[in-house]
């Protein structure tokens, strides 16, 4: 019994670890966590049987004075990672850009059509995530956001804009409401100056944390009509038909992943937030699905057909509108 408990703790990013204390739902590579307390029990007992074998095996015979220390009946370290998502994804021929962004698959027509007919998985790990905790955060985001945050509840979403003291508008912000903290997740360009802005405004007396976790997590979307199939092979069917923003927590092979309703473009198709050790099993089984893969050029495309611009890249957002609309240049 001992060889199957497992020690998300060890695992879990400390800055993402305790937004994930639900239970964790069953699926098809999505398995429930063993409550710590049941750990402690196991070691307690496993401890506890080796000294009664000990005493034993001394009263039978004092041939030796000395005992060896018993070995743990399981491995508290996580398994070892022969290279990361990025570099599997460089070895089977994809585009990967010098600051790690899968650009393309080379399928970009294909992915298009997958958006109107299929399904897309896209890799939006170099997109800002950050994470607000304490106990005053949602008055605080509530003050510093247009989103009414006091009037949602955990596991529930929401987009939220945040703007400037004259009102101009930063970004345009996709946020997970957790049981201990609140997830942001923000565009690439501005996910730092979020959060020297957030930073910039916590008085003494406030007890908000500000941390970015962008490095310490990975985030895959799913678009098109056919990603409720996709959900549904995951075993995860129950989050079909959800509201928008509405998420859970799950676990693959011990380690979080973190399943949404909607993504930064749509509130159509779902997000998966998870540990980047998880990122490559997490991807080949989305593919194995039925999932076309979809790379960042061809994905600011369908941002820019979505309405979603980037405030810091207007002129690239005009020009890319004219661009693929067909309309002459000025």
């Amino acid at each position: 019994m001992a060889t199957t408990v497992t020690l998300p703790s060890m695992i879990i990013p400390r800055s993402w670890n305790s937004n994930l204390s639900s239970p964790h739902q069953n699926g098809s590579f999505w398995t429930k966590k063993t409550p710590s307390i049941s750990i402690s029990l196991t070691l307690t007992l496993s401890l506890s049987s080796t000294k009664i074998s000990r005493s034993r095996s001394s009263s039978t015979s004092r041939s030796s004075s000395t005992t060896l220390p018993a070995a743990l009946p399981f491995d508290l370290s996580p398994p070892p990672i022969d290279h990361d998502f990025l570099d599997a994804l460089t070895l089977s021929g994809t585009k990967v850009s010098d600051d790690g962004i899968v650009e393309t698959f080379d399928n970009d027509d294909e992915a298009l059509d997958a958006v109107d007919n299929g399904v897309v998985v896209v890799d939006l790990s170099h997109y800002g995530r950050i994470r607000v905790s304490g106990e005053d955060r949602i008055q605080f985001l509530h003050n510093q956001s247009t989103a009414d945050f006091e009037c949602l509840h955990e596991g529930q979403g929401c987009d939220t804009v945040f703007v400037t003291p004259t009102a101009r508008t930063i970004d345009l912000s996709h946020a997970w409401i957790m049981k201990n903290a609140v997830l942001l997740v923000v565009s690439p360009v501005t996910c730092q100056s979020i959060t020297e802005m957030l930073n910039k405004y916590i008085f003494p007396a406030d007890k908000v944390e500000i941390q970015d976790i962008t490095k310490q997590t990975s985030l895959f979307v799913l678009v098109g009509p056919r990603s409720n199939q996709v959900m549904e092979g995951l075993n995860l069917g129950d989050l079909v038909g959800q509201p928008y923003g509405t998420h859970r927590h799950f676990s693959v092979n011990g380690m979080p992943v973190t399943v949404g309703v909607g993504n930064v473009i749509s509130e159509e198709g779902f997000s998966l937030l998870l540990t980047p050790a998880a990122a490559e099993s997490v991807w080949k089984t989305i593919l194995s699905l039925g999932a076309i893969p979809m790379g960042s050029n061809v994905w600011e495309k369908l941002r820019v057909f979505q309405g979603r611009l980037l405030k810091r890249n207007l002129l690239m957002n005009l020009m890319s509108w004219r661009l693929i609309s067909g309309i002459p240049s000025l």
